[in-house]
């Protein structure tokens, strides 16, 4: 398969009510003979919520990952220089972690992680996960999706009734992002119609 031995940085920051639906995916992720390295944002390391305690959360992950993970700014800066990823993914990338990369900010282990990557011109992808998406964030995504080395999980109006507002990215489509990634290519289509 197209990520075997592919390294991979998997970030996750706090969208926390889309954890659950990322562990499939990343049991599917480890099946491709991928290499997964979980970096997690200082958010999720010590957030509690009502989708679970931040310790189980992680637990769950690293054991899936079978990799140590990368917890401070310490850890995620040797990134860049000894070029630990073929690839990276945040996902979910919530609202704030948008703004912060489009605007060069890296206050944090995530955003350090991403900036460490891209210093060595290989792709970072998107999955964002945000009530503010087509509102105060539009202007960030549309500046990351005119970004070289930024790809985007497709993503869709997750509840256009009630959060008019609100993108979350599909995550089943996560492989097959990564894979045309990986070539340089931003899989289509990347705005997919509505939940029925």
């Amino acid at each position: 398969m197209e990520l075997e031995d592919k390294k991979i940085g998997f970030a996750f920051t706090g969208s926390f009510c889309t954890f659950d639906k990322l562990l499939p995916i990343l049991n599917d992720l480890k099946n491709t003979g991928s290499k997964i390295i979980p970096i997690f944002s200082e958010k999720t390391q010590k957030t509690d919520t009502r989708y679970g305690k931040a310790k189980d959360i992680i637990d769950k992950i690293v054991d899936i990952c079978g990799e140590k993970p990368i917890l401070t700014l310490t850890d995620a800066e040797p990134i860049g220089p000894n070029k630990l990823f073929d690839i990276m993914i945040i996902a979910p990338a919530t609202g704030n972690t948008v703004a912060k990369l489009a605007n060069g900010i890296t206050d944090g282990v995530v955003l350090m992680a991403a900036k460490a990557h891209l210093r060595n011109q290989r792709p970072l992808v998107l999955a964002v996960s945000t009530n503010d998406a087509l509102g105060m964030n539009a202007k960030n995504i549309g500046l990351l999706l005119n970004t070289k080395n930024i790809y985007f999980v497709p993503f869709r109006q997750d509840d256009h009734k009630n959060k008019t507002n609100s993108l979350v990215a599909e995550y089943s489509l996560i492989i097959p992002t990564l894979i045309e990634a990986l070539q340089n290519k931003q899989i289509q289509p990347l705005l997919l119609g509505p939940n029925s």
